[in-house]
């Protein structure tokens, strides 16, 4: 099937420079698609009436101008929600994300933090500074903890496979999956959280940002957690309340917490938790490493192939949901 494909270009939007070498994989994948590379935003007015597929952002202004628009491909796993804007939301376009190609990073760096804790290298760390030599801090046996993954997607599905290796016990939450992935034991729904959250030693949220999970790590849910667990987040910031999670660490209910991301980023400098025991805070970095690129180009030409085809596309977001 012959069709135009856009391919926006901004400078200020994360992993949009892959968007220069698209054309030519493009013309080897789909030689019959036209492909456009815009480079400001009065080309991508100007080709957007007549693309039928696009990749990239599109704005609600210029949402207006996508009569023909199939097919969005967002070049993340998960954008900004603005990305999801109503008029997007609301029509038939299909949009695709890039989700599953962190996987191995991100889980890697979840491990590292349980590892951490599990070891004491978190108060470790802290007395080297010190230059304090105080070898008493508690350390964890893993095949006797009980971890709680909240949300099973890929990231969350392979930290379970990983803790288990471990011999951890691991129970999942998860909305949507069906079956449980390997290496967990329990799989259950959001509105069991409460009553699941006493039960860890090790609570691990990777949802991403939606209407349902923003703010949903709160004071309430941190009490309810056991005395003496440790927090872990690496989903979005916007699903935890850093305050609350101030507040559970200098009190000394939660052992510690490891964070990737934040309600509030960059995390000013002046912020409480940079000093809060027990806390790892690591800058949104979980999902660096190698072959990102080379993924995510994947996943686009992929599908670009699919459309070209008639073909059901892989990640379909729901935008509703935002993922």
């Amino acid at each position: 099937m012959t069709y135009k494909l856009l391919l926006i270009r901004e400078d200020d939007y994360a992993d949009s420079h892959l968007a220069d070498a698209f054309p030519a994989k493009l013309k080897a994948a789909v030689p019959d698609a036209e492909v456009v590379l815009a480079r400001t935003r009065a080309e991508v007015a100007e080709h957007l009436s007549g693309a039928d597929a696009a990749w990239g952002r599109i704005d609600p202004e210029l949402f207006t101008r996508a009569r023909k628009l199939r097919w969005l491909a967002c070049p993340q796993a998960g954008p900004n929600p603005s990305f999801y804007h109503e008029a997007l939301a609301r029509s038939d376009v299909v949009v695709t994300n890039v989700r599953g190609i962190f996987n191995d990073h991100i889980s890697a760096h979840i491990l590292s933090m349980v590892l951490a804790f599990a070891r004491g290298l978190h108060l470790y760390l802290a007395r080297q500074a010190q230059r304090r030599w105080q070898p008493d801090a508690p350390t964890l046996h893993l095949p006797e903890c009980t971890a709680l993954v909240v949300g099973v997607g890929g990231i969350g599905a392979e930290t379970a496979h990983l803790l288990a290796e471990f011999g951890s016990t691991v129970i999942a939450i998860d909305p949507r999956v069906e079956k449980a992935p390997s290496g967990v034991k329990e799989l259950l729904r959001p509105d069991k959280l409460m009553q699941t959250l006493p039960r860890a030693d090790f609570v691990i949220v990777a949802v991403p940002e939606t209407p349902a999970t923003r703010g949903f790590m709160g004071a309430p849910q941190f009490a309810a957690m056991k005395r003496g667990a440790f927090f872990i987040n690496i989903g979005r910031g916007a699903t935890t309340r850093l305050d609350a999670l101030n507040a559970a660490l200098r009190s000394g209910h939660l052992a510690g917490a490891g964070l990737d991301v934040y309600e509030i980023e960059p995390l000013p400098a002046d912020h409480p938790l940079w000093d809060a025991p027990g806390a790892i805070l690591t800058p949104h970095t979980a999902a660096h490493g190698p072959y990102l690129d080379d993924r995510r180009s994947e996943v686009f030409i992929e599908n670009a192939r699919r459309f070209a085809r008639g073909e059901p596309l892989r990640n379909v977001v729901d935008k509703s949901n935002w993922f």
